[in-house]
Parts: C-alpha cells; structure tokens; sequence
C-alpha cells in the first residue's frame, strides 16, 4: 500500500463563479472571465514568485475542495451520452481531486495575482503554480481520444476545438426576461445559459438539463430556462421562476422577493 500524501494549499482563488454549475468547463470556455489568486503570507512566496511577471500563463495545480468521493465512470458534456472512464476525461470527480487549469497572467500585485481564463470556484485552494512553457506544454497533433470522431481532418496551424459549439438564439420574451432579471437584481442569467447551452443540450444531472413536455429545460440557481434544439442550434423560449407558489407567497430567502416581482411582471410561466 502507498503511504497518504498531504498537501497545505499556499493560496486560494477569487472568482465569480459560487458553485459546481456556474464555473466554465474548461479555461477555454471562461472568455474574459477574470479572477484572482492569493497566496498566503508568511511562507517566503514574496521571494518564490520573483520573474513570474514575464510569463503570459501560468499552470495552477488545485483541489477541488467541494468534491464528496469520485466516480470510476462519468458523463462528460460533450461525450454524446456515454459514460467515459475518469482518467481519460477531465473530470473533477477524481480518485485524488487535483484541478489543473492555464490561465492567463495579467499582473502581479506582491502575493496577489490577477489572472484571466479562470474556471475554477471561488475559495479553491492553490497547491502550486508553474509557468506555461509553449514549446514543451503545447503538442497541437496529439491524439484526442474519445473525442476524435469529433475532430476535423488534421492540418497546419493551432489546435482548434474539436466540436464547434452550439448556437444559442434568445426569442425577444426570453430576452426580455433575462434583462429585466440582470437590469433589476443584477444577475447575469442570459451568459451563465449562454456557457451552458453552448456545449449541448443533451440531459444531464450535473448541467442540471432535463426534458420538459416538448421542449427542454435548464435550471440555473432558482431560475427555469425553457429551450429547445434544433441540428446545432438552441433556441431559448422563456425564463421562468423556480419557487412553487406556496414559497412565493410564504417562503423566506433571499432571492425570493426578486422572483415575486418576475411573476408580477410576466407570471408563472
């Protein structure tokens, strides 16, 4: 038997994202979204962070500090319903839970660095930082696995996504519930469906999809987002509350207020 192995994080990240289903999938899947990693003082980093600044990304090995357990197979987006052996994806639901994610480094502020591409939670703690060295960490004709099927006919040039993405078209009524959510309690409902839709809308229990009558529907923290899919195209037809109506009118909580003025403004459905 091998011996355990502890580690002691020597940071933590700040992001946007709160939990398992708001965070992107991958960096490449965060766009612009920005956040910060904070290393702990006390530990001599000021000295061991010393000619980072002349990296553009950096490599940041963490935990993925809200797993419970792991799972031998799992159902990744994008592997058209089949489960797939863990190892052979990157999936968070590991026999040790270590995150590994590029990001982008825009700048150095003594033990705070502020890095862009993250897709990571918020509060995951940080075992290690390593530069993005491009002629030894990029191999752009390396074999994809499973999701070589996908792939287009191999050429010159920088590797590219293997599935193009899925368009996601908002009727004027989804869009304008989806503003008035944003403009009125300043959630950004219509780009966490966006990120979500974008890599299918097949059913799943972790995307939290699941079919709906003739349509499809998504769940987003309380919200209800009703779709439907067409070849690669998703079409979104309405938001709607994810409150039963005896919470509404007796429940405590504090977004509750904000779904009674949505159903005042455009009902149950």
């Amino acid at each position: 038997m091998l011996k355990p192995v502890t580690f002691t994080p020597i940071g933590v990240v700040r992001t946007p994202f709160s939990d398992k289903v708001s965070a992107p999938r991958q960096p490449h899947a965060a766009g612009s979204a920005e956040g910060t990693i904070e290393l702990v003082p006390g530990l001599g980093l000021e000295h061991a962070l010393s000619d980072i600044e002349g990296w553009d990304y950096l490599w940041v090995v963490f935990w993925f500090h809200l797993n419970e357990g792991w799972r031998p197979k799992v159902l990744p987006p994008r592997s058209a319903g089949k489960r797939r052996g863990v190892l052979s994806t990157r999936s968070p639901h590991r026999p040790n839970p270590i995150g590994l994610s590029a990001v982008r480094l825009l700048a150095v502020d003594g033990l705070t660095l502020r890095v862009g591409g993250v897709d990571m939670i918020d509060g995951t703690p940080v075992l290690d930082l390593k530069p993005y060295v491009p002629y030894a960490d990029a191999h752009p004709h390396a074999r994809t696995g499973w999701l070589t099927p996908l792939a287009e006919e191999p050429g010159a040039g920088a590797p590219v996504d293997p599935e193009p993405g899925f368009e996601v078209a908002w009727c004027a009524r989804a869009a304008e519930q989806a503003a008035w959510i944003e403009e009125a309690h300043g959630f950004a409902l219509r780009e966490r469906v966006d990120r979500v839709l974008a890599l299918g809308p097949q059913p799943h229990p972790y995307r939290r999809i699941r079919v709906d009558g003739d349509a499809m529907r998504l769940a987003v923290t309380s919200w209800r987002v009703r779709f439907r899919a067409e070849g690669r195209r998703i079409d979104v037809l309405s938001v709607a509350t994810g409150y039963r109506e005896k919470e509404l009118v007796g429940g405590e909580g504090p977004d509750l207020e904000a779904h009674r003025r949505f159903v005042e403004r455009f009902g149950r459905s």
